[in-house]
């Protein structure tokens, strides 16, 4: 860790308690191990690979001719949106307020003035990466709902995260001497008691071969009964490592809604923890990915319950072609006092080629008697008796395949709790289906083109 150093930390600037925060979590951090595929919490991952000393924090640079067309891109798709934050390595850009009411915050750090205790409320502690980011993020994306305050369209933020190719480091492909720059997103998002909001996030790089690494940290807090929607997107480049955290937390009567997409990446983490801390509130959390070449994609969820008469819905999908790897692991725990408690959890996958592999592992921890829970995961090709109904109506077998797998991402893409995302979504899931199957070409290149139309303004 040569280039992470407490000076480095320490020059990020920001309030007195922010620059005290990074110092202390630098603190923590040099004390740490750095997660092993020992853990049960990594296992079946490629993590012992991840040599942070070729890496080093980025330092701030623009966003550039690809960011900037990623951007109008972004907007086209989403038209109506209460604000649009912009963000270059973890670094506010600009925040473009088009129908936020007036009494929402959003901006970077000095939204929150002196509340010190504010950030980490909902995250405290956590691993050696969530120490990485806490010591090396240079801002963070607040979003501050007050009491009773209706949002009608969402707030879009987007990442764009910094990647380097190998021709910078040499004929060898070996990291350049200050390192493959590393970016440390953290956002925060907040609504008050009895209010409504939807936020995306859409983590994105340079597309093709680049190296990077991405640590992205969200904290969700649903006030008593507040209702909040978030999805969030990750379209990195095919040699970027992604390794995010969300930790959500809904209060009384409270209701959460989480998407998690996840397509660019050689090595894409998502994590996302909800804890339903309030009576009779109740979480929702979704996860989709697709695994192309030689990609790993990696899923862990924490259904959390801390109160009576909570509610738990997970359903995570993917589908890995070529030698793709992916795991999802699963936990519902039921703490005790916790009674009257309903959690389920659902993992589907599909294995599209004989080399690849998908791992599901869902577990239950249960300190209560009064309550329901259920799991079930499904690993396998495509099904059999789907094939031969489309093909006996006369479809080529080539065209059945692609179909049913286009079904089977259609049904957890539809469910993204912000609707206006899902016509992207759809467009990512087919773009990336065309290295997967022998998708039809003609179809292909009129969903590349309408992409290209809406990027170049």
């Amino acid at each position: 860790m040569s280039s992470f150093t407490v000076d480095r930390a320490g020059a990020l600037g920001g309030p007195a308690w922010l620059k005290r925060r990074r110092t202390g979590a630098f603190e923590e951090l040099a004390a740490m191990p750095m997660p092993s595929e020992k853990e049960e919490v990594w296992r079946y991952t490629p993590i012992d690979e991840l040599a942070l000393d070729e890496y080093a924090p980025s330092d701030g640079q623009p966003l550039g001719p690809l960011g900037s067309t990623f951007l109008n891109a972004v907007v086209a798709d989403l038209p109506e949106r209460a604000a649009l934050v912009t963000v270059v390595d973890g670094r506010l850009v600009a925040v473009e307020r088009t129908g936020l009411p007036a009494s929402v915050r959003v901006g970077g750090v000095d939204v929150l003035g002196d509340e010190e205790g504010a950030l980490g409320r909902v995250l405290a502690g956590g691993d050696a990466l969530v120490r990485l980011n806490d010591a090396f993020h240079p801002d963070v994306v607040i979003v501050d709902v007050p009491a009773r305050v209706v949002l009608d369209a969402p707030v879009v933020v987007v990442h764009w995260c910094t990647t380097a190719s190998a021709a910078h480091g040499g004929p060898d492909s070996t990291a350049p001497t200050d390192g493959w720059p590393a970016s440390f997103p953290r956002t925060m998002v907040r609504l008050g008691a009895g209010s409504s909001g939807q936020v995306v996030e859409i983590v994105a790089g340079a597309p093709g071969a680049g190296h990077g690494l991405v640590v992205p940290v969200t904290e969700l807090s649903a006030g008593d009964g507040s209702h909040l929607s978030y999805a969030a997107l990750q379209v990195l480049g095919t040699d970027a490592w992604h390794l995010s955290r969300v930790a959500a937390v809904a209060g009384r009567d409270a209701t959460l809604r989480t998407f998690t997409a996840g397509f660019g990446g050689a090595y894409d983490r998502s994590r996302t923890d909800a804890l339903a801390d309030g009576t009779g509130s109740s979480t929702e959390l979704r996860s989709a990915y697709l695994g192309t070449g030689s990609q790993v994609h990696d899923v862990r969820t924490l259904q959390d319950h801390a109160a009576p008469r909570t509610t738990s819905d997970l359903l995570c999908k993917g589908a890995v072609a070529g030698t793709s790897r992916s795991v999802y692991s699963g936990l519902i725990r039921v703490r005790r006092g916790a009674v009257r408690t309903n959690a389920f959890q659902t993992n589907h996958n599909l294995v599209l080629d004989r080399g690849a592999h998908a791992d599901s592992v869902p577990n239950l921890d249960i300190e209560e008697n009064d309550v329901r829970c259920s799991h079930a995961s499904t690993v396998g090709p495509v099904d059999e008796d789907q094939r031969y109904y489309l093909e006996s109506r006369g479809i080529p077998p080539t065209r059945a395949e692609q179909l049913i797998v286009l079904g089977f991402f259609d049904d957890i893409v539809q469910r993204s709790p912000v609707p206006t995302l899902v016509p992207r979504l759809r467009r990512e899931v087919r773009l990336r289906l065309v290295d997967a199957l022998v998708m039809d070409l003609e179809e292909a290149d009129r969903d590349r083109a309408e992409k290209e139309a809406s990027e170049s303004g």
